[in-house]
């Protein structure tokens, strides 16, 4: 904004509360370890039948028997599918560690999602199919699969009704709720916002995605010479975001501060990206020019990072056109090495992971790459490394040409 009134100036926008889940556990403290130390969540697939897949692994979450606090009476823990029992875990942890109380305000919700409830249409599905009892449940099921459904058990799960906006952007879903939610609070739309980012695997992603043979049959190794696919996961990432000024009316602790959000739409392909990466380089310019920052204040870049052919060499191209003649010092790395791609919840999940790496100092790296493909003229992080971390930029870039940067800033 332009008007040098104080009232219309944008407004900072800060971090108070983070949660996550993902295949290495649930909370902070289990992420945190295996993301320093590159750790892989990997297993075989035991949620759905894949013995006719040419894939065979993910990186799944194992859920504790019921949730910490469930959802009122009249929707009941056992209706509850794996989507929303994700996203419940990683928003009881993050509201918790804001201080936002149960009953205490009314707040608008941003998040992104792929599939939702995916699985509840699969099993109703296969319900229709059935010759008898095929109606039970059904309606229940109907209810469930709105993606809607997922975001208010969470609400009701922590006590915090209020509007819910979802947005479904492919892969760069999390990212781009996460973004909407800091203009909102930017430009004076809310004082506070619950975002974030869920999915859980379910066997028609799964299938859909080893049908296009864009699974790796061997082991996600993003930005490897020899990447021959992504593997899929599951998790949900959750942000209590507020104005700088309402977080320190109430005295809480401040985890980060996001500065900058870009998105842009690629037009070349419903399903592959431009080769030069051109709307994944707008995205991030964009980002840089929101935030008020060069290329060489960025430490540390999370990539998209997928690991297949096209994907990684397309962003690849952007990171370097982007950093130009200081592409050689910048970090990056993708998180997707260790825990899979989590479709409309990854750029949620590797905003919490970014924020990790600025309070805790270090930067996660990809433990499984053997040979750096030569289009990579960044620097890729491959082991542990404590590191000054000071800014870093994330990337999430989907299916249908939508591609989102942020930018996030150590709090001191």
């Amino acid at each position: 904004m332009t008007d040098s009134s104080t009232s219309t100036l944008p407004r900072r926008v800060v971090v108070t509360g983070a949660g996550i889940v993902t295949g290495h556990g649930l909370g902070w403290t289990m992420n945190a370890v295996a993301f320093r130390t590159g750790r892989t969540a990997f297993r075989p697939v035991s949620l759905f039948d894949v013995t006719r897949q040419r894939a065979r692994i993910a990186a799944e979450v194992v859920l504790p028997a019921g949730v910490p606090q469930g959802p009122r009476p009249n929707h009941g823990e056992r209706r509850l599918d794996r989507a929303a029992r994700l996203l419940i875990l990683a928003t009881l942890e993050a509201t918790r560690q804001a201080g936002w109380t149960r009953g205490s305000m009314n707040v608008p919700c941003v998040f992104g999602t792929t599939s939702g409830g995916m699985a509840l249409g699969e099993t109703y599905y296969r319900h229709t199919l059935q010759t008898s009892g095929g109606a039970v449940g059904q309606a229940t099921r109907v209810a469930g699969y709105t993606a809607q459904a997922q975001v208010r058990a969470a609400q009701d799960a922590a006590g915090l009704p209020g509007p819910v906006t979802l947005i479904a952007n492919a892969c760069a879903s999390g990212t781009n709720a996460v973004g909407h939610a800091f203009q909102m609070l930017r430009h004076g739309r809310a004082e506070s916002v619950l975002s974030g980012g869920y999915d859980a695997l379910s066997q028609l992603v799964f299938s859909g995605f080893d049908s296009l043979q864009a699974l790796s049959t061997t082991r996600c190794r993003p930005f490897d010479v020899a990447r021959d696919g992504l593997a899929l996961g599951e998790g949900a990432g959750v942000l209590c975001l507020e104005t700088l000024d309402h977080a320190r009316s109430r005295g809480a602790e401040i985890l980060g501060e996001i500065i900058g959000y870009g998105a842009a739409t690629d037009l070349h392909h419903l399903t592959q990206p431009h080769p030069d990466g051109n709307a994944a380089l707008a995205a991030m310019t964009a980002a840089c020019r929101v935030a008020g920052v060069e290329v060489d204040q960025i430490d540390y870049i999370n990539a998209h990072g997928t690991g297949t052919l096209l994907n990684d060499a397309a962003e690849a191209a952007a990171i370097n056109r982007w950093a130009g003649a200081n592409a050689g010092r910048v970090a990056v790395s993708s998180t997707k090495s260790g825990i899979g791609h989590l479709l409309g919840a990854a750029g949620a999940v590797e905003a919490v992971v970014c924020l990790m790496a600025l309070r805790e100092q270090w930067l996660p790296p990809e433990t499984t790459v053997e040979s750096v493909d030569p289009v990579c003229r960044f620097r890729l992080v491959r082991e542990p490394e404590d590191a000054r971390v000071e800014m870093v930029l994330s990337n999430s870039f989907g299916f249908g040409g939508s591609n989102g940067t942020l930018i996030l800033r150590r709090w001191s």
